[in-house]
């Protein structure tokens, strides 16, 4: 019954049902590959050199190193050009034929891509000056991050070329992203006018900083120690500690706190990375690369 089945479905020229796994896969790596070029398009329309307005001048100035005390200095978005230089890659290789039916390319595939549209939405949001819509969308952002961090961690790279394209690239992402999320609600918070009920500006300052750093405290532990993540969060809290020290936007507590909060994210990433490392050697050994 079943050759006569196949038969069957030749002369009609009906495709198996298997078949329809490739056309899926093909349309993943097309929009990852979109999210891609949309993403680097925003990137040039946010850096001021596709007709856009950089971002340290949209909304008045509202994300400007001095605008909050959780701005970092200028230089801290440098970061973005190793990211962006890896998502692109990513989007490249992720093409290849050998990765089109790689399950956990079809697990990473459109969360991915959504990262890339959500980032380019944000530029959008703050370039048309719709700065109260861009803490939803960089929200949305963080959470879906996330969720690529937990596809990452129940899943393994079969290399280091993949190991260095989604594990380090992503981690990079989230990292970075921990600290623009802070950044970007303060911002919002002091466009609005908010006053802070009173408080200190300094104490607020110190309040944001140790939740940025509870939060990478967090994700090292969650995710055994991975370094990528850390190494981001904890490059954007040298530069809010330097633009507090050496700004136009002065606060020496603030600087402390960042400071105190990226030597605690990387300390607990070491040691978990350690412990992690331990448990490894410890159990029978498996397959892939550790990220």
């Amino acid at each position: 019954m079943d050759q006569g089945d196949s038969r069957q479905r030749t002369a009609l020229h009906i495709p198996a049902p298997q078949d329809a796994a490739p056309h899926n896969d093909s349309l993943r790596q097309a929009v990852v590959m979109a999210g891609a070029v949309l993403g680097l398009a925003g990137a040039f329309i946010g850096s001021g050199a596709a007709g856009g307005t950089p971002m340290p001048e949209v909304s008045g100035g509202a994300l400007a190193a001095d605008a909050t005390l959780i701005a970092p200095g200028g230089p801290a978005f440098a970061i973005w050009t190793p990211i962006y230089a890896g998502l692109m890659a990513y989007a490249v290789w992720q093409l290849l034929p050998k990765q089109r039916t790689d399950a956990r390319q079809r697990r990473l595939g459109y969360p991915l891509a959504l990262s890339l549209l959500l980032n380019a939405a944000w530029i959008l949001s703050v370039q048309f000056d719709l700065l109260a819509l861009s803490v939803p969308i960089i929200a949305a952002l963080l959470v879906v991050l996330v969720w690529v961090l937990r596809i990452m961690r129940e899943t393994r790279p079969k290399n280091r070329v993949e190991l260095g394209l989604v594990d380090v690239t992503m981690g990079l992402y989230l990292g970075w992203v921990c600290v623009a999320t802070a950044a970007n609600v303060a911002a919002v918070l002091v466009a609005a006018g908010f006053t802070g009920f009173g408080v200190s500006p300094d104490i607020w300052g110190v309040a944001v900083i140790v939740v940025a750093g509870l939060v990478g405290v967090g994700l090292a532990i969650y995710d055994r120690g991975r370094f990528a993540p850390s190494i981001a969060l904890c490059w954007g809290l040298g530069w809010v500690a330097s633009a507090r020290l050496t700004g136009d936007l002065v606060s020496t507590p603030t600087a402390i706190t960042a400071i105190l909060a990226g030597v605690a994210v990387f300390a607990v990433t070491a040691v978990a990375r350690l412990h992690a490392r331990t448990g490894a050697a410890a159990a029978p050994r498996g397959s892939g690369v550790a990220a």
